[in-house]
């Protein structure tokens, strides 16, 4: 079986490698450039074409806004640095703390906890939740959207 030569090698010398005239077969400028090209003001023949497509406007991802969380063992070891900056109150047996004005916007569950706390957040996972009650405290949840509760 014999191997079959490239056209390309055969067209070698040839000038326009059989495109006819040097003029025919240039480039993108030949079709009027790529993509889409010439679609702007004045571009009449393809603007049926852009207003079917997404060809205006931002399309894509948008960054998602960090939630500053802290985990309820955290919590726990940060009482009594809290306590004695006046940020976290003990009212008879329970510790009163506000996450939000230690600006923090969600308690997450890692970790155990013995203390009793009454803790305002604007979101909380639904464990953090269940942990805290055990204790023997509770969470005033002051944001109730679709995200608080779900971990």
């Amino acid at each position: 079986m014999r191997n079959k030569r490239k056209k390309n090698t055969r067209q070698r010398g040839s000038k326009t490698h059989g495109w006819g005239a040097m003029k025919k077969h240039r480039g993108a400028g030949n079709r009027g450039g790529r993509g889409m090209a010439g679609t702007g003001k004045k571009g009449d023949a393809k603007k049926p074409n852009i207003w079917k497509s997404k060809y205006f406007g931002k399309y894509g991802f948008k960054k998602a806004k960090k939630i500053k969380a802290i985990n309820l063992g955290d919590v726990e070891k940060k009482l009594a640095a809290w306590e004695k900056k006046g940020l976290a109150a003990k009212e008879k047996d329970a510790y009163i703390i506000d996450l939000g004005k230690l600006g923090y916007e969600k308690l997450l569950s890692k970790g155990s906890i013995k203390t009793k706390m009454s803790i305002s957040v604007e979101k909380a996972s639904k464990k953090a939740v269940e942990k805290v009650q055990k204790s023997g405290g509770q969470v005033n949840v002051l944001n109730a959207s679709k995200d608080s509760g779900e971990e």
